[in-house]
């Protein structure tokens, strides 16, 4: 399919051009959680769609597992480590405030003086993170970034809370995003609601997930279709047009209302949760990977990116897939 998105600075873009993921090889069941906690395999399916999510040891780290993704993008994209000049980290699971986890994987990768920062908006994290390193490569700061959305949620799950140890799952997706004479990257649509940002929390260092759940998918099923439409709009393209549709893997019945109100036609919709669980920044590289990596997305067709959650934050842009 041929298509083309707006462009900022004429002669002047960015482009996703590789992708990779990674996830923890211990995978939990819903039977395994059965057998610990008040809850039964039909329950957690009928409730969020998951059956499966991927835990990461205690020694691995929110690092590791970023590394690990990063280094199967950069491979896949046939840059040296030392042509990256940016990594930015969308996480809001990192155990310790310092050093950022951006600067340890480039430490790890031996790339040399990067621009490194997180950023926390935990499950739209991945859109924010693509949308401020698109927009770096615009303004000439840099050229070849490595964008990468990883999460362990198990550090900060209650084990003993059904309504939230059934959802949460541990892993990584990465992106190399490049300069392009010709745009890639839709403008990003963005946004947050604060006054009802506690609805998702964890109140204190030692605190764990709490969410009311009923609250946040009334707001993901009533408000953020619109803002999907918008971000359609805004990359000059109608939802039906879309080779897929990749958003945050909240919930398998969230994702299939707002893709059912977005009228998408033949599109892709991607429902990772189903395997993975959600992974809050993690699950929208992640899932996009998998798609790619099975062949299911053309290249250079246009896919919808749509991340909402924690805060309440959301952000989406649609892209040429890699």
């Amino acid at each position: 399919m041929s298509f083309s998105l707006p462009t900022i600075l004429p002669g002047r873009g960015a482009r996703v051009v590789a992708l990779g993921h990674y996830q923890p090889s211990r995978i939990v069941t819903n039977a395994e959680l059965s057998s610990r906690i008040d809850t039964t395999d039909e329950w957690i399916r009928s409730r969020v769609g998951v059956r499966t999510r991927h835990i990461a040891a205690p020694e691995e780290s929110v690092t590791d597992m970023a590394t690990a993704a990063a280094v199967k993008a950069l491979e896949a994209s046939g840059l040296a480590a030392s042509a990256i000049d940016l990594v930015t980290v969308a996480t809001c699971t990192p155990v310790i405030p310092l050093p950022n986890v951006a600067t340890q994987v480039a430490a790890a990768l031996h790339i040399n003086a990067p621009a490194a920062y997180d950023i926390n908006t935990a499950c739209s994290g991945f859109s924010y993170a693509l949308a401020t390193a698109h927009h770096a490569i615009l303004a000439g700061s840099a050229r070849h970034a490595l964008v990468i959305g990883a999460e362990k949620l198990s550090d900060w799950t209650d084990w003993n809370d059904r309504t939230t140890c059934v959802i949460f799952g541990d892993g990584a997706g990465a992106a190399v995003v490049s300069a392009s004479d010709t745009e890639g990257i839709g403008p990003v649509v963005w946004g947050s609601d604060g006054v009802q940002g506690s609805t998702l929390r964890v109140e204190s260092r030692d605190g764990k997930i709490q969410q009311d759940g009923q609250k946040v998918f009334r707001w993901a099923t009533s408000s953020l279709a619109p803002i999907a439409m918008s971000a359609c709009k805004q990359a000059g393209i109608e939802p039906a047009e879309l080779a897929a549709f990749i958003p945050h893997q909240a919930n398998v019945r969230i994702v299939d209302l707002i893709a059912g109100k977005l009228g998408l036609g033949a599109a892709v919709v991607a429902r990772d949760i189903i395997e993975s669980g959600n992974t809050s920044s993690a699950s929208i590289p992640m899932a996009l990977s998998k798609l790619t990596e099975q062949r299911q997305i053309p290249s250079g067709a246009p896919v919808l990116l749509f991340g909402f959650g924690g805060g309440l934050t959301y952000a989406g842009q649609v892209i040429a897939s890699p």
